[in-house]
């Protein structure tokens, strides 16, 4: 049987579509949610089992400090407040990075999926380990991130340099 171009194109076309439909998308190859751990310390010293409140435009969730938890993906800044009967309150800003997800959209599956990602969230993370000081409120950066180490924490005027 003789191939045609008009099959041949078709073929290309469907194996591209199946290689954007694999890659790229944070809606289809990530999860709306990322671990976390908050950590309060006072005078350099952990202190376990304070009450911390998450916030984010998607909701407020409590966590105990030392703990791990799910934070739910957005686009918008995370702020935590943690307060302990005997260290008083710790407070961060945690400031929200777009991650591969995005750059996957950006690169293979143009501005369709970046717009769907960054609407529903998806196509951004917060730090996954981050140290509260009590008495203080600090603002902590992913891009400060380096793997198994708490991300810094930042004056926030500072941090705006």
């Amino acid at each position: 049987m003789k191939k045609t171009k008009l099959s041949g194109s078709l073929s290309t076309s469907v194996c591209a579509l199946g290689l954007l439909l694999t890659t790229g998308c944070a809606s289809i190859t990530g999860d709306t949610t990322h671990p976390m751990r908050v950590d309060t310390l006072e005078a350099g010293a952990v202190v376990r089992g304070a009450e911390c409140k998450v916030t984010n435009d998607y909701g407020q969730v409590t966590v105990k400090s030392g703990d791990t938890m799910q934070v739910r993906r957005s686009s918008k800044d995370l702020d935590i407040a943690c307060t302990s009967p005997s260290a008083g309150d710790a407070r961060g800003r945690l400031i929200s990075r777009a991650n591969v997800g995005m750059a996957g959209n950006l690169i293979f599956g143009g501005g369709i999926g970046a717009i769907i990602d960054h609407n529903k969230g998806t196509a951004y993370t917060y730090p996954g380990w981050v140290q509260l000081v009590f008495g203080k409120e600090l603002t902590f950066d992913r891009s400060d991130e380096k793997d198994g180490q708490p991300v810094p924490g930042r004056d926030p005027v500072s941090a705006k340099n």
